[in-house]
């Protein structure tokens, strides 16, 4: 792991036949191989070594870093000494971390997620959550007003960043993280972590509205005054972009309020604090009073004070959003699986019905839709100028949604109809070792992934940088395998007996 004192080949497995194959070969060479666990636990743990030995920086991580270490890269900025927040940084290394300790019990992982944890208690908001990213770099982190200054006395700091930010699952992730490594052993005697956990969940209640939403960044509590009123349509909408501060609105973008809702629903799993349960619920009701009327019975991206949509940044119009729609829905099915009240789910046939006449001819669905005529509605590529023509479209933002949106919407669909309790049963995992092997063969693929892909060093590349994501992505994918593969007992030794060639 690095600290202030820092700085000083892909393994390919392919091959092509030479010859066809008979059919019963090919056949078996679609079987995914199935890997030892002792091979698996291996590259786990020289991956987890080289990412907490190399990039790590005051136990936290960026998204990627070229291979001679010299920098960390983040969302547009990098810095030696820079994490992030966002995800696939610090709170989601850290719990691929914490996942791996409970499938292992190897203690290496263990003090991965306690230093990933620490350093996010170093940069905590006087708010209670956390920014994009932070840099360790002291002529940076003097912007802010932390945590730590609150403890220390000083309670104001107007000159100074301290709002916390829930875009891109940034505080919700760090919350969630520390949530569960605070209920594991080691972590429920922690005292510095059950106190930053506390405090950045009452800062996060505390911020919630008087109408169940949140903005985007919140400056400290909620105001008590604010009106509640249902989704509306503006008698009028400016169609210039004003370039005001959009960060107070009530914004449902990027699925903020979606992973809220997982995180209070899993802090009462875990605490049994009926107000998780209740700030989820409040949260639904925001959900049903958002929903705009008729002729669009959807949401928008983002809210002002009177329940209208406004725009954010210039590409984001006041405007029904399509994906926003789907990610609201999404929410409400998760608070519905959580408490059964048939309620959550009382906007689901009408905005399903919305999606399917606001479908584009080529099959997919514009992300914005003009308010009551329900135009798709985008941008000029130079000009931002709103527009109904998509042939001139900025390519760094999704005007359209991508060709697998209605496996999406089929998914929540079947969701719904398999039913609450069967949701809960699948959820609970398998129960035998019959299930537990098939659940090992399913992942095996991934796994030989992972494997195959992991350089001579223990690092997986992603236009040969060292990547965070794929660490994310393949330890997950061998530590479920592990889990699988020893709650197989028999039946998985059976799947590795199948493997060995014939005598």
């Amino acid at each position: 792991m690095r600290s202030f004192a820092f700085f000083l080949a892909c393994i390919s497995l392919s091959a092509l036949a030479q010859n066809p194959a008979p059919a019963t070969a090919e056949k078996k060479a679609t079987t995914p191989k199935i890997p030892e666990i002792e091979t698996v636990t291996t590259a786990m743990k020289k991956a987890a070594t080289a990412y907490r030995r190399t990039v790590s920086f005051n136990g936290g991580y960026a998204w990627s870093w070229p291979q001679d270490i010299s920098t960390a890269k983040g969302e547009n900025r990098s810095s030696p000494s820079l994490i992030m927040i966002q995800p696939p940084g610090t709170p989601a290394m850290g719990m691929a971390f914490l996942d791996a300790w409970q499938a292992t019990q190897d203690h290496l992982y263990l003090q991965a997620a306690q230093e990933a944890a620490q350093a996010l208690i170093w940069c905590q908001l006087a708010t209670g959550g956390w920014d994009s990213d932070f840099d360790f770099d002291p002529r940076s982190a003097v912007k802010y007003h932390f945590r730590r200054d609150v403890l220390a006395g000083e309670t104001e700091a107007p000159s100074r960043h301290g709002a916390s930010t829930l875009d891109d699952n940034k505080t919700q992730s760090a919350l969630h993280f520390l949530l569960e490594l605070a209920h594991t052993e080691p972590g429920k005697s922690d005292a510095a972590l059950q106190a930053a956990l506390k405090f950045g969940m009452d800062g996060l209640l505390a911020a919630q509205e008087k109408n169940g939403g949140w903005p985007q960044h919140y400056q400290g509590p909620a105001d008590p005054t604010a009106p509640v009123k249902p989704g509306n349509f503006p008698q009028e909408w400016l169609r210039i972009w004003p370039n005001i501060d959009y960060t107070p609105h009530y914004t449902l973008n990027d699925g903020n309020l979606f992973w809220v809702m997982k995180l209070l629903l899993r802090a009462h799993e875990l605490d049994r604090d009926n107000r998780y349960l209740d700030a989820a619920k409040k949260l639904g009701d925001f959900l049903l009073l958002a929903r705009m009327p008729a002729p669009q019975p959807a949401w928008a991206q983002q809210y002002d004070r009177q329940m209208q949509p406004v725009w954010a940044r210039k590409f984001e119009p006041p405007a029904i959003s399509s994906v926003e729609t789907l990610s609201a829905l999404r929410t409400l099915v998760e608070l519905w699986i959580a408490t059964g009240d048939e309620k959550w789910l009382a906007p689901v046939p009408e905005a399903m019905a919305w999606f399917q006449r606001s479908k584009l001819p080529d099959g997919r669905w514009a992300r914005f839709y003009e308010l009551q005529t329900n135009k798709p509605l985008y941008c000029k590529q130079k000009s931002y100028e709103l527009t109904y023509d998509d042939t001139d479209l900025p390519t760094h933002y999704g005007f359209k949604t991508d060709d697998d949106y209605q496996e999406d919407l089929d998914q929540l669909t079947a969701t719904i109809a398999k039913g609450r309790e069967a949701m809960l049963i699948g959820r609970a995992g398998p129960t035998e070792p019959r299930k537990w092997a098939k659940e090992a063969k399913s992942l095996a693929t991934k796994v030989n992934t992972a494997l195959t892909t992991l350089t001579k060093k223990g690092f997986w590349l992603e236009d040969d940088q060292i990547d965070a994501g794929l660490f994310v992505k393949h330890l997950r994918a061998m530590t479920l395998y592990i889990t699988a593969a020893r709650n197989g007992g028999d039946p998985f030794k059976a799947l590795l007996e199948a493997e060995k060639p014939r005598k």
